[in-house]
């Protein structure tokens, strides 16, 4: 592709020399058009690092170089060349960001995530593993996607040849629709029942989506009966996805579970450390007590302050001191508050979620389940962005402020009468807030 290497060049100017070297430089594009761009990595655990790392900075680089944005999508590279996959992967190469690998190493061990550890390092460890399923749940930030890229790795350095698919809840879904509407679900079903270890992330992400629990269940069947390891992230324990058919439920409550709580102060402080050591910069004590002390419960907000703390030392020449440590934290915590999210990205959810179109839940259409959609819709968008009932109704046809509030009474009256119809609109906005 002629422009592919102007968005890598505006890429290159964004980043440190080294990781735009072991990430960027050797991507491939092979498909681009008005609406998507398809790229092509090494292998299963760079297509990861890339997803989770680079893809926002890619598509702001293709929406610099084309002024539109684009939805990336990344492979690996024996799906888009057959003729490569007899090849052997190569080495997990070295670091994230410039700064660490997602390994076992790098993991830091307490009392708080101990056992999922040992679970995690037990299933990389042995082909046939008593852990199967194993199922890891905990809030977002306190590294189960540290583990699941840590058994990866270990795998593909350890088990030659292993087919190792790692996949995001909500992409699983995107790609089973994909799949659906260009005839292509051969491919998908043998893509995820092909592989030896099936690692998900973010499995709250299906909540709600029947055909895609459906096919989940079918897939989890299929590698289960072969023998193969399956392991499954999520928020929350099995017993509170509400929203999650009870036979995949039932599954996951049978599996090996483990929990990640927030680190303990001691772990803290060894996160801190190891942070520090990896970005080569001597942090006292004192300041290390600090930040241990005010960030308990997430653990990128630990590795996030020490960052900006590196940043003030090397740009501004101001040592770390408890004062840089409260604007960094300060700094932080701002950054980590959800971005505004789009009307048209509630409307989405919430339209997939009841199996409608976008476009009806804006028409003058009355069906029962449209209706249903379009206030729950209206519901989300005043809770998530506190719009006022005018401008609520403006994106919802025009409607008027009297419509827009009698939807809301709807929805809360509804709530408060049916704990499963509360339970899903409060997943709704759960989710939409995390992504």
């Amino acid at each position: 592709m002629d422009l592919f290497p102007l968005v890598k060049d505006y890429c290159k100017r964004q980043m440190p020399e080294s990781p735009y070297t072991i990430w960027i430089s050797n991507l491939e594009c092979s498909h681009l058009d008005h609406t998507s761009a398809t790229l092509i990595a090494k292998n299963e655990a760079v297509r990861m690092v890339l997803e989770m790392r680079y893809k926002d900075l890619l598509g702001q680089a293709f929406e610099a170089v084309l002024g539109f944005p684009v939805e990336i999508t990344f492979v690996i590279r024996q799906q888009s060349n057959p003729a490569e996959a007899a090849e052997p992967s190569e080495p997990v190469p070295g670091k994230i960001g410039g700064e660490y690998d997602y390994t076992f190493d790098t993991f830091i061990v307490g009392s708080s995530n101990k056992f999922a550890y040992a679970a995690s390092l037990a299933v990389a460890s042995n082909a046939k593993s008593e852990y199967n399923p194993l199922f890891i749940y905990g809030n977002s930030g306190l590294g189960k996607t540290h583990l699941l890229c840590a058994i990866s790795a270990y795998v593909q350095q350890n088990r030659e040849g292993a087919n190792v698919i790692y996949v995001k809840g909500d992409d699983f879904t995107n790609e089973l629709i994909d799949a659906i509407q260009n005839q292509r679900t051969k491919e998908f079903h043998d893509k995820y029942r092909k592989a030896d270890l099936f690692l998900i992330d973010d499995i709250q992400f299906i909540s709600g989506k029947e055909a895609t629990q459906e096919e989940f269940f079918h897939t989890f069947n299929s590698l289960y009966e072969s023998g193969k390891q399956i392991v499954v992230t999520s928020d929350r324990p099995p017993k509170d996805l509400k929203k999650l058919e009870e036979r995949l439920r039932t599954r996951f409550e049978l599996s090996m579970i483990a929990d990640i709580q927030p680190p303990d102060y001691e772990t803290r402080v060894a996160i801190i450390h190891r942070k520090a050591e990896l970005l080569h910069i001597d942090i006292p004590e004192d300041v290390v007590e600090f930040i241990a002390n005010r960030l308990k419960t997430n653990i990128r907000q630990l590795e996030g302050t020490v960052k900006k703390i590196k940043a003030y030392n090397d740009m501004v020449h101001i040592p770390p001191s408890i004062s840089v440590a409260q604007n960094s934290i300060r700094d932080i915590l701002n950054d980590s508050q959800p971005v505004s999210v789009t009307i048209e990205h509630i409307i989405d959810e919430v339209s997939r979620y009841y199996e409608v179109s976008p476009q009806d839940v804006r028409s003058p259409r009355r069906t029962a389940q449209i209706s249903t959609a379009r206030q729950v819709a209206m519901y989300v968008v005043r809770e998530i962005t506190g719009m006022s009932m005018e401008a609520i109704g403006a994106e919802f046809g025009g409607r008027d402020h009297s419509t827009v509030v009698y939807a809301l009474k709807q929805v809360e009256k509804t709530m408060e009468e049916n704990s499963h119809f509360k339970s899903i609109v409060e997943d709704l906005i759960k989710n939409i807030n995390s992504k």
